[in-house]
């Protein structure tokens, strides 16, 4: 049923249990499941305690770390690196974590638990549960500020593009600000989690261990603060693309409402000498339309100079 249990012995021999037991005679035992196996909830809920059996079943869940008798409830997110799906549509581990055992719950595959479970396939693991925690943390800063280092980029390019009027709005600008909304919607919890657990006062977490975590809590505060900050500078990036567009389109009102009053007064005086009646002036003249012509163009001139003097042009 389990996607895969290990022993982790003192001696730090790595073994795959031949019995069923929760816990083993190794240091810990790390049960690690799908959410979607089938007898999953009635294996929790003949083993472990209401509270931190219903965390681990939860469908929709956000970071959160709660202390629960002498173990802990831990949930995280990380970066979604599944193929076809987006980076920012974090996938969640639900965590029981006491002093011997270590259950791990997922919904996606989350390639930081695929990473020590390769590591403890070939022998290689965490020694204690405090080191398991710490290691998948680490994991998952590592490749969120893997991320934000990426996003940052992005900014710092859209920024770039501000020098050139002539740039039009980039068509990912809108995709990257929701990628900040959503990653910063999911680390801000995690941040607060990190910090809780750095912060827990139990045997589980000593003191060695809990400076590494307060380490790296620091590191995803670090990661929010930068949402944060790219938050706003996209948001100024697309206002000043908006007002880019908004000054060209008042600049060419403006050319076509000056057109408009050069070619308004010319349009009367072609109206008004092109009615067939009699008594117009000009009709039996042969320089009538070259008068008439040379008026026009001296009239446009003088509207031109007008608007020169006035600094409409």
């Amino acid at each position: 049923m389990a996607i895969c249990v290990f022993d982790i012995l003192p001696d730090g021999t790595i073994t795959v249990p031949s019995d069923t037991g929760l816990t083993g005679k190794g240091t810990y035992r790390w049960w690690h499941f799908d959410l979607s196996e089938a007898g999953l909830s009635d294996w929790i809920n003949a083993n472990l305690p209401p509270i931190p059996g219903g965390s681990l079943l939860q469908p929709e869940t956000r970071p959160r770390c709660d202390r629960f008798e002498e173990g802990l409830i831990l949930n995280l997110r990380g970066i979604n690196l599944n193929e076809g799906q987006d980076a920012d549509h974090m996938v969640s581990v639900r965590m029981w974590v006491e002093d011997n055992l270590v259950i791990t719950v997922r919904l996606r595959k989350l390639f930081a638990l695929e990473d020590i479970r390769q590591d403890m396939i070939a022998g290689k693991g965490p020694a204690t549960t405090a080191a398991f925690v710490e290691l998948l943390v680490g994991k998952l800063t590592a490749r969120v500020q893997e991320e934000v280092a990426r996003i940052s980029e992005l900014t710092e390019f859209y920024e770039d593009d501000l020098e050139d009027d002539s740039t039009p709005i980039p068509t990912e600008l809108s995709v990257t600000r929701r990628q900040v909304i959503r990653l910063r919607r999911y680390l801000d919890p995690q941040r607060v989690a990190l910090t809780k657990l750095a912060a827990v006062d139990l045997p589980i977490i000593p003191e060695p261990d809990g400076l590494k975590l307060r380490e790296l809590a620091n590191r995803t505060t670090l990661a929010v603060e930068e949402l944060d900050s790219m938050r706003e500078r996209l948001v100024t990036v697309q206002d000043e693309h908006d007002l880019h567009v908004a000054c060209s389109q008042a600049r060419h009102s403006f050319i076509l409402s000056l057109a408009a009053a050069v070619f308004l007064p010319l349009s009367f005086l072609t109206g008004l000498f092109g009615v067939n009646i009699a008594g117009m002036p000009g009709m039996e003249n042969p320089a009538a339309f070259t008068i008439l012509c040379l008026g026009m163009a001296v009239l446009a001139l003088l509207l031109l100079l007008l608007f020169r003097l006035r600094r409409w042009l």
